[in-house]
């Protein structure tokens, strides 16, 4: 079993070509006409989920009006990352009321305790617990080869691109809203949130297509469910079956989940520090407006790095793109272990922190790719890797990234050190896979 790549191309212009090469020429009319209507419905909802507040919210006055003045911010993400490791699973049953995410969204604007709004922090992140893994599955039940990467790496710019959005949308909440209601402009984000949210959990209620063997969404005729099922059969992935407790042993038995598991907690550690940007700025007294408006940069490259970096690794060997993006983040973190460089390099070291985006995405493919002939083990090393590796943004940031004190944000004594090495072994455990996939 190989990883179908597209064919490298000599020239710049057959790279580009190759690139924005979504629905090629010789696939049947029907089958580009499919592909065009599973990235309409898959690609747009999934993309219209990503959202991120509470960080911007934080430095634009939310801090002041609490008087935070400790790891407050820590224990917001513990509580969302605590409900977010356990309802993984049960989550699933919760994308049938769609309209409870944005009810959650809604009432952060509205809470008066810092208990209140731990409280919202869970009830978020149990919520949107689903989202991610159960998306990457289904892009791996619809796509594969090239396409897979391609898709996931477009479905990838919306997470920085939605942080992106949040951070322009308080800088405009803080000058244009404040006030207004008797509401600081942090309050009113939560609002703008919630008035998004509920309209797209509505619409991804009605077009979201499941898997191939889902009752068919409205959209999608019986001969386009026939032929997905072909292209699935023609690229050898198997249709999902019943989980038994032999999944869990051939699962376990072969070295996928061990690896992919470990690769994917070394992400999540090494990244936890890469959008707190705003703290940095916070500290060296920007304004509130730069402080929302100025990490939009790490968000944008990290929008480019995760369509193109992906799509490049659909095209050329993955491991050279993961090289690639590994030597920039490294150079970051030895930018922030050393911490006291020139004012523009430690602006540099941050904006270079996005190359990151082509990470998980072409991990995740990856996984999809490697393991597509077992559907259960595919969806159990997804899940694996969502619940164990987010386990521990539940206690690592106290531990290594906490907000307050010696070893506090932004400077992170400990925690940059342990950034660098985890950038390096997530590179190390990538590697391991694709080297083992070659030898099976």
């Amino acid at each position: 079993m190989t990883v179908t790549k597209a064919s490298p191309r000599s020239s710049l212009l057959g790279v580009i070509k190759e690139i924005f090469n979504w629905y090629p020429s010789n696939y049947p009319t029907e089958e580009r006409k499919l592909l065009f209507k599973l990235d309409l419905s898959i690609l747009i909802f999934a993309c219209l989920c990503y959202q991120t507040n509470i960080s911007n919210a934080y430095v634009s006055g939310l801090k002041e009006d609490f008087d935070l003045n400790g790891n407050e911010l820590n224990y917001f993400n513990v509580c969302y990352y605590v409900a977010y490791v356990f309802f993984q699973v049960p989550g699933m049953l919760l994308m049938s009321r769609p309209r409870l995410w944005g009810v959650c969204t809604f009432a952060q604007s509205r809470v008066t305790t810092v208990q209140q709004l731990y409280a919202c922090r869970f009830l978020v992140g149990m919520l949107e617990a689903p989202v991610f893994a159960g998306t990457h599955f289904i892009l791996g039940s619809w796509y594969s080869g090239p396409e897979l990467f391609k898709r996931a790496g477009t479905w990838f710019i919306c997470n920085p691109l939605g942080t992106m959005v949040s951070g322009y949308l308080q800088a405009a909440a803080y000058t244009n809203l404040g006030g207004v209601g008797g509401m600081p402009g942090w309050r009113w984000l939560f609002i703008i949130d919630g008035i998004f949210t509920i309209p797209i959990a509505l619409i991804g209620f009605v077009v979201f297509p499941g898997v191939p063997d889902s009752p068919k969404p409205f959209y999608l005729t019986s001969d386009d469910i026939a032929l997905a099922k072909t292209r699935m059969e023609r690229a050898n992935v198997r249709k999902p079956g019943k989980m038994g407790l032999d999944v869990f042993k051939r699962t376990f038995k072969r070295w996928h989940i061990w690896v992919f598991v470990s690769s994917y907690v070394c992400m999540i550690i090494a990244q936890y520090p890469d959008t707190y940007m705003n703290l940095w700025l916070k500290e060296e007294g920007f304004s509130v407006v730069q402080i929302n408006q100025l990490p939009t940069v790490t968000y944008a490259i990290n929008i480019v790095a995760s369509w193109l970096g992906t799509t490049l690794a659909a095209i050329y060997p993955s491991w050279t793109v993961y090289t690639g993006a590994t030597t920039g983040l490294s150079f970051s973190a030895i930018c922030m272990v050393i911490w006291n460089i020139p004012k523009p390099l430690k602006f540099v070291a941050w904006y270079v922190l996005g190359l990151a985006g082509c990470l998980s995405p072409i991990l995740y493919s990856t996984v999809n790719t490697v393991v597509k002939g077992d559907s259960e083990e595919r969806a159990l090393i997804m899940g694996t890797m969502m619940t164990f590796g987010y386990s521990f943004n539940i206690w690592a940031p106290l531990v290594l990234f906490p907000t307050v004190g010696p070893n506090g944000a932004p400077r992170w004594r400990i925690g940059w050190p342990f950034t660098l090495a985890f950038r390096i072994l997530l590179w190390i455990g990538f590697i391991t896979a694709i080297l083992l996939h070659r030898r099976e």
